[in-house]
């Protein structure tokens, strides 16, 4: 079969899966994003997330030797829910990211390429292919630019023409010499809004992000998070949309007519308070079939403390004493103690005194010592 008429098969066929963008890149190394990947992890910008060796990510060929093209796909998932529960008191509620909202995007996009490899090798047999989403070794976003799907925004998010960057990536590697797409130029012009609304400053530079200082980052870490950033956190739980949401070529683009992406209330603004309790099976049976989940209950529940800190919820500081006193984990015990510094009643400085007694670790001593300068400081300027 012709190779232009494949790819004209292959991209009919794509929208019948419910693909929303496809394109095709030639597979030769990504040699200016490699230099810059060696640039980030000096540094000291990675996340810590991303597939260590480099080589790999910049060199298709170490995935596959005969790599002739690399299919990039997008899906595009909705930026906005009907009718949002909102906050009161005594129910405040925290926020996940939009890109966490339906189904785990990373089973959502391998069921799409999973049917683009089974089209293939239909097509031709013997066909060599290789797909991956987030976690594999290629950058989603370079492979997209180069295959035309959109360009890499200031924001360092993939910006494309139709749908924003309200998009998910993936792209399959194959052996077969597909014709490339042309790459879009890129459109930001003088526009730096998403680098002046970062809540923590974490762009060193326009298409540089920091991921030590990102609050997406930060939400999955499982250690504290550093002092400087915990009231930066606000009601986030899980994720950051800031730099998206404040993006012109995002304004009035929602698309929801993906099925798997759609928001649950209860999983996408879910109540503070019942996180701070919730059993592992509990954890996996709510939110499993979400990306949130993806680091376990830890992480969330430590957000979910910092954003009950945030809203000043008193009807909280039961809860917190609880976590203070019996939790195992020392992280969220020092978050506790923090968070009910920050909230300030007596029976939370009574608390507070009552854990410093007998508390063994000496980083929640020291976030019990912290708190209670909190609340001392708070005395002397009433």
């Amino acid at each position: 079969m012709d190779i232009n008429e494949l790819k004209q098969k292959l991209i009919d066929y794509a929208y019948t899966i419910g693909i929303d963008k496809i394109g095709f890149a030639s597979a030769d190394p990504f040699l200016e994003l490699k230099e810059r990947l060696y640039q980030h992890r000096e540094l000291g910008y990675e996340s810590g997330f991303e597939e260590k060796d480099i080589e790999k990510r910049a060199h298709p060929e170490l995935t596959i030797q005969e790599a002739k093209s690399i299919i990039a796909i997008a899906i595009a998932y909705p930026a906005k829910m009907q009718d949002p529960p909102k906050s009161k008191p005594g129910e405040y509620r925290g926020m996940v990211s939009r890109a966490a909202w339906g189904k785990d995007y990373h089973h959502v996009l391998r069921e799409k390429l999973k049917l683009l490899e089974l089209y293939l090798e239909e097509q031709v047999p013997g066909v060599r292919c290789e797909s991956m989403v987030d976690t594999g070794v290629l950058s989603d976003r370079a492979v997209a630019e180069r295959a035309g799907l959109g360009w890499v925004g200031k924001n360092t998010n993939l910006i494309t023409p139709e749908f924003g960057s309200w998009v998910y990536l993936g792209e399959l590697i194959t052996d077969l010499p597909f014709p490339p797409d042309v790459p879009i130029e890129e459109g930001c012009g003088d526009c730096t809004l998403c680098l002046d609304h970062c809540p923590t400053g974490a762009f060193e530079q326009p298409w540089q992000l920091n991921s030590q200082k990102c609050v997406a980052f930060l939400t999955q870490v499982k250690d504290y998070i550093p002092d400087e950033y915990r009231e930066k956190i606000g009601n986030r739980i899980y994720g950051c949309d800031t730099c998206q949401q404040v993006c012109p070529k995002n304004k009035k683009i929602n698309f929801t007519h993906q099925a798997d992406c759609q928001p649950e209330h209860e999983l996408a603004k879910p109540l503070l308070k019942p996180l701070l309790t919730i059993g592992k099976k509990e954890f996996q049976k709510k939110f499993g079939m979400t990306s949130a989940a993806w680091r376990g209950k830890k992480p969330i529940q430590r957000n979910a403390i910092l954003a009950l800190a945030h809203f000043k919820d008193r009807s909280a500081v039961p809860d917190l004493i609880d976590l203070l006193r019996k939790d195992e984990r020392p992280v969220i015990r020092g978050t506790a103690a923090w968070a009910l510094g920050k909230i300030g009643t007596t029976e939370a400085e009574n608390a507070l005194h009552s854990a410093k007694s007998i508390e063994k670790d000496q980083e929640v001593q020291e976030e019990i010592e912290k708190a209670l300068c909190m609340l001392s400081d708070k005395e002397k300027s009433d």
